[in-house]
C-alpha cells in the first residue's frame, strides 16, 4: 500500500472523474468502489470513494458533496515523453469544459487542476542564465508548453 494517497474531492461524479483518468493513462485501473450505506452521511447506494491507480500511482476520489473547490495551489503534474504526449492529453483534459490556465496549466471538466509539462523542458530550465532566460520568457507567454519554441527560445532562435 502507497503510504501517501492523494485524495480528489466531487461532489458525485467520483467515479466517473475516476473512469475518465484511467482512459487517459496507460497502466491505470480502477482498483475498489465503496458505496454509502444506510448510516449516510449522504444517500445510501452513492458512490463515497473510487481508489484507482494512475500509471501505478494511487488515488481516492470521494463524492463528499459540498462547496468546496480546487486551486492551483495543489495540482497533478503530468511529466510527458513528448509534445504528441502533451498535445493528446491536453485536449483530452481540456474537453466537455476543461478550462486552459497558463503556463501548462489547466483544470479539467470536474475543476481538478493539472499541469501538462514536456519532461525536456526541464533541462531548458538550466544552464546559461541568458538561454534559461529566453526559455522561461517563452514559457510565460504560453498556455500549452510548446517544448520546440521554449527549445528554439533556449538556443536563442527567435527574436
Amino acid at each position: 500500500m502507497q503510504k501517501i494517497v492523494t485524495n480528489l474531492w466531487y461532489d458525485t461524479q467520483a467515479e466517473e472523474a475516476a473512469e475518465f483518468y484511467c482512459s487517459l493513462f496507460p497502466d491505470s485501473k480502477i482498483t475498489n468502489v465503496q458505496h454509502y450505506s444506510e448510516a449516510g452521511p449522504r444517500e445510501a447506494d452513492l458512490v463515497m470513494t473510487v481508489d484507482f491507480e494512475l500509471g501505478g500511482q494511487q488515488f481516492t476520489a470521494i463524492n463528499g458533496g459540498g462547496d468546496y473547490h480546487y486551486s492551483h495551489a495543489m495540482s497533478l503534474l503530468i511529466n510527458c515523453d513528448s509534445q504528441a504526449e502533451v498535445d493528446r492529453l491536453w485536449a483530452a483534459l481540456l474537453a466537455d469544459g476543461g478550462q486552459e490556465i497558463e503556463c501548462g496549466w489547466l483544470n479539467d471538466k470536474y475543476g481538478v487542476p493539472w499541469q501538462v509539462w514536456p519532461a525536456e523542458a526541464n533541462a531548458l530550465m538550466v544552464g546559461d542564465k541568458e538561454a534559461v532566460n529566453r526559455a522561461m520568457k517563452a514559457m510565460l507567454g504560453m498556455r500549452k508548453i510548446d517544448v520546440q519554441a521554449m527549445r528554439d527560445a533556449y538556443e536563442g532562435k527567435v527574436s
